[in-house]
Formats: structure tokens, sequence, C-alpha cells
């Protein structure tokens, strides 16, 4: 401690000159604010940044990426492709555009009527619209298969138009002849 008759040799000290508080309470506030700042808890982990895009390896920017919203064609697409769902879409559309695959004339006077395991069962108006969509059922197989994908349909099954029922009501007689048993 320098003596009283040593000049000081550090800056003077912040205090006023009696050694006691001042009235304007300036030390009092740096005071209350040193330690507000040394007790503060966290103080650092605040103003760091957390590096997000380290971790997960991904980073945020102006070009699209799957956390953008998707366009419905987008999503539905890819929904078709996790399901693999290709094939049975392909079908679906088959049976809607009938006309448009076998032609109109065909398509008018049949329908295609199911689908499974490579067997398209075709129901026509007639019996001689199916003798003719049995004559032309290796080009049809060709068509079909040029739209579908190679090996889709298989063979084409046609049937006649239905027979009609003779069947009228809830009771009916085993045996009977039909419209003839009337008569006798």
């Amino acid at each position: 401690m320098p003596s009283e008759n040593e000049p000081p040799t550090g800056p003077p000290e912040a205090g006023p000159p009696d050694g006691g508080r001042s009235d304007d309470g300036l030390d009092l506030a740096r005071t209350l604010a040193r330690a507000t700042a040394r007790s503060t808890p966290g103080r650092k982990k605040a103003v760091r940044r957390i590096d997000r895009s380290a971790r997960t390896g991904r980073v945020s920017g102006a070009h699209p990426d799957d956390r953008d919203p998707q366009t419905l064609d987008t999503a539905l697409t890819r929904m078709v492709d996790d399901h693999g769902w290709q094939v049975d879409l392909k079908i679906a559309a088959m049976f809607a555009r009938w006309a448009d695959l076998v032609g109109p004339e065909i398509g008018a006077h049949s329908k295609a009527e199911s689908f499974a395991d490579g067997r398209l069962v075709v129901r026509t108006d007639s019996t001689q619209w199916a003798t003719e969509l049995r004559l032309l059922a290796p080009t049809v197989v060709r068509r079909l298969n040029e739209d579908l994908g190679h090996g889709t349909v298989v063979v084409i099954e046609v049937l006649g138009p239905h027979g009609p029922s003779w069947k009228h009501g809830q009771r009916t007689v085993r045996g009977g002849r039909g419209p003839r048993d009337t008569y006798g």
C-alpha cells in the first residue's frame, strides 16, 4: 500500500473521495449489474447457436427438399410407388378405357368384367360378338399388353350373354320346366 507522501501510481479509485457512497446511486447500479451478470445461469448456452444441420445432415435453403410442401401429383406418385399399385392402376384404367383399347365397335358390344392372375374375363352382348372376340383374342391380348406391360394379360376368356332366369319371386319348384310348366 502506498504511503501518504508517495504519488498514486494507478488510476484513481471510482468511489467518492470521502470513501462513502455517492448520492447519485451509480455505484449501486454497477454493483447490481455485476452481481446479476455473474449469477445468470446458462448465459453462454443462450448465446451459442446450435448447429442442427450438422446433426441431421440436412441444410435448409432456397432449394426444394422433402420437408417442403409437395404437390398432389408428387405425393400420389410417391404413394403409388411405395405400395406397388402401378399394375393395379393400369388394370383399373383398362376397365375404364375398354372401348378405346379394343376399338369402338367391339367396345360397344363387350365389357371387361374381371381380371385375375393374367386372365381377363370379357362379357359380350350376343353369341356372334363372343365368337368374333374369340377370333380376335390374340390381337386384343397384344394390344392390351402394349398398353399395360408385357405379360400382364395372358389369356382372354370370352363369355356370351347371360341366359334368361325363370326364377321369379322367393319360391320356386325344383325340377320345374320354366315357362312350359304352367300348362300341365
